[in-house]
This record gives C-alpha cells, structure tokens and sequence, in this order.
C-alpha cells in the first residue's frame, strides 16, 4: 500500500503529517541536547563532590592514608570520578552522534519536503488553469449557441415580415450565418479544451500526483527510520559505557571488602605506638605511724625487720616471699624518654643503722623528689616540643621507626652515589682509551663530589645506626613491662599479697648487710635481699582450682598462671582477695581468687 493509490485525494493531510513528523524529529533533538546538558552537569557536580572530598595533603604525607578505610574511601572516590568521566563520554557521544547528525539530517528533510510540495502545488496550479481555460470555453461555446439561436431566429421573424425589406432580412441571414459560424468554431474549442483538461486532470491524479506522494512517502519512512536509529544511539551511549562503570561499581565493592579492621588497629598502633613502660604503682607513704614501731605484718611500706621502706617514684616492691626462689635484680624503671629515673638522693640514701633518724630520711626524700602520677599529657609531650637531628623529642617506637626510615633513605642515597662512582669510572677508562670521545679530566671534579658525598653519607649512616640501636634498646628494655592479655580479667584486689614473711623466721633480718649501697646498687632498694630461700614444711593441698583468666605474676609473692591450667589449693582466701596456690610444675604463690574456680576437699 502507497500513499500515491490510497491518499491520492489527501493532499492537506500528507502535508500535515510530514510536518508533525519533522516537528518530532526536531524535538527529539532538544531533549538529546538537554539530556546531554544534564549529564555534564551531572559529571561536573560529582567531579566537584570527589575534589571536595578527596585528601588534600600527599599521602606520604598524611598518616590517616595507611589505614584501610581511608584508602578505600579514596578508590570509591576515584572510582567516583571515573564514572563521572563515563557520563561525560555518554554526552560527548549522544551530542555528536544524535544531536549534530539528527539536526543536518532534518535540515535535509525539510528542503525534500518543500520541494516535493512545491511540485504538488505546480501540478495542482496547472490543472485549475486547465480547468478555468475549461469553463472560459464552455461559457463561451454557451453564449455563441445563445447568440446563434437569437439571429437564427431574428432572420426567420424578417423572414416572414411582408413590411421587412429584402435587404434587412439579407442582413438579419447574414448575421445568423456569422452567429452560428461562430458558436461552431466555440464548439470545436471547447470539445478540445475538454479533452486536454481531461488528459491533464487524468496525468494529474494517475501519476503525477501519485508519483509526488510516494515521494512523500519514502521521505517519511526514511526520516522515521533515522529517527528509530537515533532512538537506539541513545542506549547505545548508554551500553557503550556499560562495562567501565561495571569497573567502577566492582571497584567499589572490591574498595568495600578491602576494609582490614585488624590490620587497622596493627596500622594505629605503628603509627602512635610510643613505647613507654607503663607508670609503677603509686606507693603508700604511711605517715601517721613513728618509724621506730614494732615490725608488723599490717605495716604498709615497712619491712617485717622493722625498717623504713624508701622507693624513689615509678619504683616497685622488691620484697621477698619464703616460699618464692631468690628473685633476680629488676632492670632499673625507665622514664618516658628512656633514660633511667634519677635516684630519690644522688648518692642512695644511707643505711638505716647509719643511725640517723627514719624521719629525718623521709624529710629529705620528700624533699628532693616530688612524686606525681603519670598521665597520657605527660608521655605525649607538649606542642611546643624542639625537633631534634635523632627525634629525641618523639616517644622510643616513633623514634625508632623514624630512625629506621632516614636510615633507609641515607642508604639509598648512598646506594646512588656508589653507582654513580662506578660509572663515572667506566666513561673515564673509556675516555682514556678513546680519547676523542672526551677528555677525562673533565670527569675528575664530579667523581671528587662524588666521593664527597659518600664520605658524608657513610657518616649520616653511621650515625643514624647509632641512634638507631640506642632507640632499639630503649624500646626491647620498655617492651618488657607490658602485658599481653588474650581477654580481660577482673581486676586483682587493691590489697597486695599477703606478706608469707610474718611466717618465717626472723632471723634473716639480722643478716642484712649494715655498709651503705655501692654506686652501681643507687637503683635498686636500699635495703638488700634475702640472701637465703626459705624453707618450709610441705604441706598438703587443702582442694583444687582451675584458671578462669591468664595472671602474670609480676609483684612479689604472686605466682603467673595461665588460663585453664590446673592448680592444688594451699591456702583460702583469708578475706583479702588472695589465694595460695601451688603449680604442677613446683612453685607456689598467691593469685586473686576472682580469676580461680575453687573446688575444696
């Protein structure tokens, strides 16, 4: 079926169509233009959103990037961006491939239209002139006839007139011959403007009009096809872009599993990890008891011998238990900056026999040492701390990692100028072979710089080496005071372990020695120890136990005991929060009786 057989008497309406037909084209390029205006505003607002909130500082230069979640949030950000690179592809495409070729194509299509229409119209104007050549004969023919048939019969009326004379009844024949004469000669003319305006109107609506309209028609399927093609381009962009922002939304969630809470933690910990030991206990200074009282075992901070018992600050008891094996001297406290915490008195205080007064003693270590309660401000610093060559500022692990990494980077550089020595060299051998391919006193200045810089960076090597195995002892020495807990127990009993020595005899107060402390005991207490383990009758377990919780047995008296172990009951809790216990291994001590699960006998 074709418009030329069909809608041949549809002129107006084919000249409507095509026009909405072109009308829908046009529009259609608007909104891929407008589609397009929305899609790069929508790419600039998320290239805009990603610069806001990427980092601005380098991430070498910015700590917060070692963690997981950090780098994670950076790939979504750049996964971000990069699918706001894809919508811009998918304007660029639909603006060039839809917009610009569908505008020209329409262009065309409109110049066809007209012209097409402007052939209709000819045809159509041919054909009324035809038409009214038609009518101008056929009024003509009828008047001639009219005319004939009124001299036909004025010559007849003369005719029979007896008063008419011969010469106007001549007339009046002569008159009505011309007049029939001429309405013949209508006749004929007429007859043959019929037959062309027939031949005319039968060409104008069994081809000419046919042919115009077929045209019409294969414009209009032509034009909807192109406008099919340009309704696919717009998946097509959007398909075309389909795999990358696939990429980019995998890249996102392979950004979202990569987040390692764990090996955050580990990262927090590298990064502020200071390395101090953690503060002593803060020492009971009893002052409202005379020093000279009778030994007692509810004494707090006296020996069972009676004696003052003088710590500096951050120092721990070292008192002995009969039941304990000889305890080996304790590394001396180190400060926060890893040096050793001074004396209480520069030369260790004098033996209690000196015989000056306890109280006088006190006096003085009251005097020269003020003790205070470390806190985080304190092991932290103040901002206004002076950055040195060695990060002596910075806490023992920081140090020690900054430390290693300018050791690492003075090797490099020193790694460099070695190569750079060894081809130096090369080209001067090469010169001293061949000559014109240069001089080679001309390299000598730039090996001398060369060896220079070596000589400096061995220097800066060996220093930082140095710095850096000092550093290491700091931290191996501090590292030995920190606990390692697989989960957290309650918290032992305020009280300290019942003091086993009211037990024993007394007679190892009289062996202690009476000369005042060395110089290299200044750091230990300045009363001895017991230079003789106890004995004591075995006695029998009483009941059994289980550890609920891991115990490190680091006060005197104390036993360690590891979580599930199993161990023989020696002595109840006496209402202090401590129980006696005996291992399997040999060894007994006390542990709080919140981390045991006891079963008597």
């Amino acid at each position: 079926m074709d418009w030329g057989t069909e809608l041949w008497d549809q002129f107006e309406v084919l000249e409507r169509h095509t026009q909405w037909g072109l009308d829908l084209l046009d529009r259609y390029v608007k909104f891929v233009k407008e589609r397009t205006e929305v899609e790069q505003a929508y790419a600039k607002q998320l290239r805009s959103l990603v610069k806001k909130y990427l980092p601005k500082r380098p991430a070498k230069d910015d700590p917060e990037s070692k963690f997981s979640q950090q780098q994670s949030f950076v790939q979504i950000l750049q996964e971000v961006n990069d699918f706001a690179g894809q919508r811009e592809l998918v304007a660029e495409n639909l603006s060039v491939r839809v917009c610009l070729e569908l505008t020209k194509y329409s262009q065309e299509m409109k110049q066809e239209r007209k012209m097409h229409f402007q052939e209709g119209r000819r045809a159509q104007q041919q054909l009324e002139n035809g038409f009214k050549q038609l009518e101008n004969s056929k009024r003509k023919f009828e008047r001639d006839c009219r005319e004939a048939e009124k001299a036909a019969q004025t010559a007849e009326r003369l005719d029979q007139d007896i008063n008419a004379t011969k010469a106007d009844v001549e007339k009046a024949k002569q008159q009505a011959h011309l007049r029939s004469h001429m309405a013949e000669e209508s006749k004929n003319e007429y007859a043959a403007q019929l037959q062309r305006f027939n031949r005319d109107q039968a060409h104008f609506y069994f081809s000419q009009m046919p042919q115009i309209f077929d045209k019409l028609q294969d414009m209009d399927e032509r034009r909807a096809t192109r406008l099919g093609a340009g309704y696919g381009l717009l998946s097509e962009a959007e398909l075309e872009v389909v795999p990358i922002i696939a990429k980019c939304l995998e890249g996102m969630k392979v950004a979202a599993n990569a987040v390692d809470p764990k090996n955050d933690s580990h990262v927090l910990i590298e990064l502020h990890k200071s390395g101090f030991a953690r503060p002593g206990d803060v020492e009971f200074e009893d002052f409202s008891q005379p020093m000279n009282r009778a030994p007692s075992d509810s004494s707090l901070g006296t020996p069972s011998d009676g004696r003052p018992e003088l710590r500096g600050p951050g120092r721990s008891r070292t008192k002995r238990w009969p039941f304990g094996k000889k305890n080996k001297p304790r590394p001396p406290p180190l400060s926060p900056l890893g040096g050793p915490v001074p004396s209480a008195l520069p030369n260790g205080p004098p033996s209690p026999r000196s015989g000056r007064d306890p109280l006088a003693i006190l006096s003085e270590i009251s005097k020269s040492v003020k003790p205070r309660l470390a806190s985080f401000r304190s092991l932290r610093g103040s901002r206004g701390t002076v950055v040195t060559e060695d990060f002596s500022h910075l806490p023992p692990e920081q140090q020690r990692k900054r430390l290693q990494q300018q050791l690492e980077e003075r090797s490099r550089e020193l790694q460099k100028e070695v190569d750079q020595r060894e081809a130096l060299k090369k080209m001067k051998d090469v010169y001293e072979k061949t000559p014109q391919m240069g001089d080679p006193a001309s390299l000598e200045p730039q090996i001398a710089e060369t060896l220079s810089n070596i000589e400096r960076l061995k220097l800066e090597v060996q220093k930082y080496e140095a710095w850096l195995a000092e550093a290491e002892s700091r931290v191996l020495s501090n590292r030995g005071d920190s606990l390692s807990r697989h989960a957290r127990p309650p918290d032992p009993p305020a009280s300290a372990p019942p003091d086993s020595s009211s037990n024993s005899a007394s007679q190892d107060t009289k062996e202690s020695s009476e000369e005042p402390p060395s110089e290299e005991s200044q750091d230990t207490p300045i009363y001895t120890e017991f230079e003789e383990d106890f004995e004591e009758e075995p006695t029998s377990p009483i009941g059994h136990c289980v550890a609920i919780y891991h115990f490190e047995g680091s006060s005197e008296g104390t036993i360690s005991m590891a979580e599930g172990e199993d161990l023989s009951l020696m002595e109840e809790d006496k209402g202090d929060g401590w129980t006696r216990v005996r291992r399997k291994e040999g060894g007994e001590g006390y542990v709080p009786t919140s981390y045991l699960r006891v079963t008597l006998n």
